[in-house]
């Protein structure tokens, strides 16, 4: 189809959507501020914002430090092969394809009712190469070629928590296998005072991976707040320096941890396994108020 020649009528079409999906109840809400953008809501938990105008848009701060990563793990504007478990309103694939065009990515986003009601309301441009498979994301993992990935991005929740399968190093033995040499991961970590997930999950990827970055907000840092940290893992050098200067410049600024800090705010943790892998913690109800 072509493109509208009413833009007030285009403007008027995005309008809130609630449906019932595998994961709970889902709502799309309008954005005042931009015409056709969407959040996507499950159980009241607000999981992605989504500007179908303009997908280069990052409104969440944990989406907006996942942009950052996209941005620096290969030269602006060369192609990636992407994997993103977990879906949402396919935020991050979108923000790929736009600033990356020609890179081919699969989601895996187990809900499948959720991706029906994303597809409907918020299609996905045709010309992108992004293929969703509606299974669980280790056994969408599992799929992957060998060495096939330049970036792996894990944001999966079930309600408001991380599932324990995709915690531990046997989890990320399997991003390893599907990375190319010297590619990255970034995984979404939510979890509060005093930190236990989130320590564990640095000394599980300590584990794998011989470079590690962590990008918060410095109150959920200092154990104050519950909030999201992106954990950013890889073989290779990591671009420390920038993912600093641009996570301090965003709207609420965040602190980039490497190196030793890293290794002091693990505290001892240990690697989390298969057999002793728990989900990530509820967040706090005031957390959504």
């Amino acid at each position: 189809m072509g493109k509208s020649r009413n833009p007030g009528r285009r403007q008027a079409a995005a309008e809130a959507v609630t449906e019932s999906v595998d994961g709970g109840l889902a709502q799309l809400l309008p954005d005042r501020e931009r015409p056709r953008a969407r959040t996507l809501l499950i159980d009241g938990a607000p999981q992605s914002h989504v500007d179908p105008d303009d997908p280069r848009h990052l409104s969440f701060e944990y989406q907006r430090r996942f942009g950052h990563v996209v941005d620096l793990v290969a030269p602006p504007g060369k192609p990636l092969h992407a994997v993103h478990l977990g879906g949402g309103a396919f935020t991050l694939a979108r923000y790929v394809a736009a600033t990356r065009p020609r890179s081919t990515q699969q989601v895996v986003e187990r809900d499948a009712a959720l991706v029906r009601l994303v597809r409907r309301e918020l299609p996905l441009d045709p010309k992108a190469r992004i293929r969703v498979r509606s299974v669980d994301a280790r056994e969408g993992l599992a799929k992957v070629p060998d060495g096939w990935a330049g970036l792996v991005v894990t944001d999966v929740f079930s309600g408001t928590r991380t599932p324990a399968h995709l915690t531990s190093t046997e989890f990320l033995d399997d991003v390893r296998r599907a990375l190319a040499p010297g590619g990255t991961y970034a995984v979404n970590l939510a979890d509060g005072p005093p930190l236990t997930h989130l320590r564990g999950q640095i000394a599980t990827a300590a584990a794998r991976f011989a470079e590690l970055a962590l990008i918060a907000d410095p109150a959920v840092l200092r154990g104050k707040r519950f909030g999201n940290a992106v954990l950013v893992a890889s073989d290779a050098p990591l671009p420390i320096a920038e993912l600093t200067r641009r996570a301090a410049s965003d709207p609420h600024p965040a602190r980039v941890l490497h190196g030793r800090e890293l290794t002091d705010l693990t505290g001892g943790a240990r690697a989390v396994t298969d057999l002793a892998a728990v989900a990530s913690p509820a967040p706090p109800a005031s957390v959504f108020r």
